[in-house]
């Protein structure tokens, strides 16, 4: 939606990884040396580590385009929480080989023949490995073996593991593992983007698809930005997205502090709302509750009623309507005239006062709670409408979809 608004050619703040957009930050340009020097040495093991949403993927999609395929065969496995016969299977399927029926041995020789016929051919064979944290140390194992594989002194198959920081744990202190640990020829950590890389981040990401400057963004936006993301590309680009989002609802042309906090707060409290408040409460019970939240409550002492109307606890009632603690009428001059004094109103109790209190207070929550489950109501039908922008209205011409 919002790149409809703006005039983009695309979504430049996707979640899914695309090596288009990639932005060779500080500790990028680090990691890329480190594969590089790794395709140089063409054998061994290349480690890149890196937290949720550093940008591994979108990493090794970039090198995969600057592969030449005529000189360099390289697969990628995403593991899952495999063993090692199971991974071997998985290889096997990336390399094109049949695997069904095949025993372990057979396997391997098939694997191995298959890279032997791949060298012969002048072509290097690359097995990259993401989500490296999932595997076992027997998977991990098996991968040794595969790099055991030579040909006239050299090594048939390099292998890049990529994980989560805990990889580098199972990798670096496992006992089990040392062999492994001997092939690693390289190695490096992700870390998040410098406070001044994310201005040149977002701005490199507008360009790709087609921004002219609109929207702009105040300088103190990229500093709430980042505060908010810690750097963490992921967390960066879900936060623009929904600023864009909010820009082009709002229909702005430039983004400011004030408008990230905004998003901000509205992220967070889309995090901390129930699955039960998505749906809107019925109109019926809202103007019941508020009509209940403001209803007066009964004083302590209500007047007497007919049913429970004494001569000794209350005066008599006047015939003319007059209050009950009024002088009352003499009915004969020898009648006694007497002064009552009427008591002091009794002081509220504090109970009722605090039951009051929580009633407007509980009020006040279902409102808040009504309101995020509105906004996050909004936000699923401007998502369907983002799927299936054919039928989206252009919000340039018209203001009814932002109603």
């Amino acid at each position: 939606m919002y790149d409809q608004f703006y005039g983009f050619t695309g979504r430049p703040f996707q979640l899914t990884p695309d090596p288009h957009f990639y932005f060779e930050s500080g500790t990028h340009r680090k990691a890329m040396s480190y594969l590089g020097y790794g395709l140089a040495q063409g054998e061994g093991f290349i480690v890149i580590t890196g937290d949720v949403g550093a940008g591994k993927t979108t990493l090794v999609g970039h090198l995969m385009n600057t592969i030449d395929p005529n000189r360099l065969t390289a697969v990628k496995l995403v593991s899952t929480q495999v063993e090692g016969d199971d991974l071997l299977r998985l290889v096997a399927e990336q390399f094109g080989i049949e695997w069904e029926g095949e025993s372990k041995a057979e396997l391997l020789r098939s694997m191995e023949q298959y890279l032997r016929e791949q060298a012969r051919a002048g072509k290097r064979t690359l097995l990259i490995v993401d989500e490296g944290q999932n595997l076992a140390v027997s998977a991990l194992e098996e991968l040794r073996m595969l790099s055991n594989f030579q040909l006239g002194g050299h090594s048939l198959l390099q292998i890049f593991l990529l994980g989560q920081p805990e990889f580098r744990q199972t990798l670096f202190h496992s006992p089990t593992l040392e062999q492994l640990r001997q092939r690693v020829i390289a190695t490096h950590h992700l870390d998040p983007m410098e406070p001044e890389e994310v201005e040149p981040y977002i701005l490199h990401r507008l360009g790709k698809v087609g921004w002219t400057g609109n929207p702009s963004f105040s300088p103190d936006a990229f500093e709430e930005i980042f505060d908010y993301s810690e750097g963490v590309p992921r967390k960066l680009n879900v936060l623009v997205s929904r600023l864009l989002l909010y820009g082009a609802v709002e229909q702005m042309t430039r983004i400011t502090a004030q408008n990230v906090r905004s998003v901000v707060a509205e992220i967070e409290a889309d995090r901390g709302i129930d699955a039960s408040t998505l749906a809107p409460l019925p109109v019926e019970e809202v103007v019941a509750a508020a009509a209940a939240a403001v209803a007066p409550t009964p004083a302590p002492f209500a007047a007497p009623t007919a049913a429970n109307e004494t001569t000794l606890d209350w005066p008599q009632r006047a015939a003319d309507g007059r209050p009950p603690f009024a002088e009352p009428v003499s009915t004969s001059p020898e009648a006694e005239v007497l002064e009552l004094t009427p008591e002091p109103a009794p002081a509220i109790d504090p109970e009722q006062l605090a039951a009051l209190e929580a009633q407007i207070a509980s009020l006040e929550a279902r409102l808040v709670e009504q309101d995020a489950a509105l906004r996050r109501v909004l936000d699923l039908l401007i998502e369907w409408v983002e799927r299936d922008p054919e039928n989206a209205p252009n919000p340039a011409t018209s203001r009814t979809w932002a109603a």
